[in-house]
């Protein structure tokens, strides 16, 4: 497997599993790989030199997706630079860990527009650009708490659900351009947003009790996934949410 000449972005590509997703890709020797991040300078300067400790040029571009106005800035940078793009992974992510009923109207709303409108949006921005070279790849990142219950997981939990939904449509739909969409549901992985959950100890005891491989999930699990749904491997998988959360989901 190759991204030799091609063109990544990752948002939500300084920390956690987007910056695992971005040193697994770089092994891949993709031409340049763009790292779409919010607030941490420093994190973001740390991946890109990272990725370029692997011989793979890196640039970092401060964004918020929640923005539609910031995303499309986004997204006009790379076509401008490098005149195109051949894989999206639309990782970035936020939310407010509150009950369904402790949800407020402005919470509801911030939670969409960071993940399920930045999803869509940002889809329709690389497929744009994409066409225009033959095709590419759209890959997202979900959870379980799209389709179980997870405490004060509602909002982000709906809002991934959505993800879920538009990936389906978006393989039938751009399928015609050579674009391929999935997404990938990585389960509970030991992340700093994870780390912020209600009873993250307790949840931690529990998730590895009763997951048949006996550990938290980590960034590199999913960034294997991720990194074979970008190859001409997985061509035949298209529009599906692969599960891979140690088999936690398998049982009763």
């Amino acid at each position: 497997m190759t991204l030799e000449n091609q063109i990544v972005l990752i948002t939500g590509g300084s920390r956690g599993i987007g910056r695992a997703i971005a040193l697994r890709l770089a092994r891949e020797r993709p031409a340049h790989i763009v790292i779409g991040y919010c607030m941490n300078h420093q994190a973001a300067r740390q991946t890109v030199a990272d990725v370029e400790s692997l011989g793979v040029s890196a640039s970092a571009i401060s964004t918020d997706v929640g923005n539609s106005d910031l995303l499309r800035e986004l997204f006009d940078r790379v076509r401008q630079r490098w005149g195109r793009l051949d894989v999206f992974i639309s990782n970035a992510a936020r939310t407010t860990f509150r009950p369904a009923m402790e949800l407020n109207v402005r919470n509801w709303q911030r939670i969409m527009d960071m993940n399920a409108r930045a999803f869509l949006l940002g889809a329709q921005m690389a497929a744009t650009i994409m066409r225009d070279n033959g095709g590419g790849r759209i890959i997202g990142l979900s959870s379980l708490g799209a389709r179980s219950y997870a405490p004060g997981y509602a909002g982000l939990g709906a809002a991934k659900a959505v993800m879920e939904s538009l990936t389906r449509y978006l393989a039938v739909e751009l399928a015609p351009w050579g674009i391929n969409v999935n997404v990938v549901c990585g389960g509970f992985i030991d992340t700093d947003s994870m780390r912020l959950a209600p009873q993250y100890k307790q949840l931690t005891e529990y998730i590895t009790s009763r997951t048949p491989a006996q550990r938290l999930g980590q960034p590199e699990d999913l960034a294997g996934v991720v990194a074979f749904l970008c190859s001409p491997d997985s061509d035949w998988i298209r529009g599906q949410t692969i599960i891979a959360d140690g088999g936690f989901s398998l049982i009763m």
